[in-house]
């Protein structure tokens, strides 16, 4: 009794802890969190949180998975069911805008601290970076044309930068950015010879 005891107690420090370093991430940053903020704010001591975390891709993994856990991306099943290329198209990235507003300050400060912590861009490259690259080959199909221009603004239209450039930099409503992007993405997929015809092929 008392070991299991002792084992929800671990649990639950941990889980503090996660918490206070999420809630921390969120408002400054990972790169601008000490370890030293992380303990107070989770009412433990510096060693603890080594004890629980002995390195800081441990502790970025598993604020990364509680994250998720509480802020799921969009499931592209549903935008897989729809047959149109472009209607596709303007409902991932319906979707997908709108989950960005909703984790924008997180986003935010992940993406521009992963430039500095080799551990938190190896957790984007488990995370992040792959499911954009699932999403980005389920909206490629069914378009003609160029391939490799195809992806290129397609990974455009996908980032987190394109959007907060559109509607926070431009001022752009939801409905604005994604048709922007929408209208740049069948540029791309027009062959050269099609002489500025939708060069498109639904499934």
């Amino acid at each position: 009794y008392e070991m299991k005891k002792r084992a929800e107690r671990r649990r639950e420090t941990r889980r503090r802890i996660v918490e206070a370093a999420v809630e921390l991430h969120r408002a400054r940053g990972p790169a601008r969190t000490t370890v030293k903020e992380i303990a107070e704010r989770a009412g433990v001591n510096r060693l603890t949180v080594y004890n629980h975390f002995p390195d800081m891709a441990d502790l970025l993994g598993a604020c990364s998975r509680r994250w998720t856990e509480r802020h799921p991306p969009p499931d592209p099943a549903r935008w897989r069911e729809i047959q149109d290329p472009r209607e596709r198209l303007r409902a991932a990235l319906a979707d997908l805008y709108a989950y960005y507003e909703r984790t924008e300050p997180m986003t935010a400060n992940v993406l521009r601290d992963a430039e500095a912590m080799p551990e938190l861009a190896a957790v984007l490259d488990g995370t992040l970076v792959p499911y954009l690259g699932r999403v980005r080959e389920l909206l490629a199909e069914g378009w003609g044309g160029r391939r490799r221009r195809l992806l290129a603004a397609l990974a455009l239209a996908l980032d987190f930068h394109t959007w907060r450039s559109l509607e926070r930099g431009s001022g752009l409503s939801r409905e604005e950015a994604v048709e922007v992007m929408l209208e740049a993405v069948q540029a791309a997929s027009r062959d050269p010879e099609s002489r500025g015809r939708d060069v498109y092929k639904p499934l």
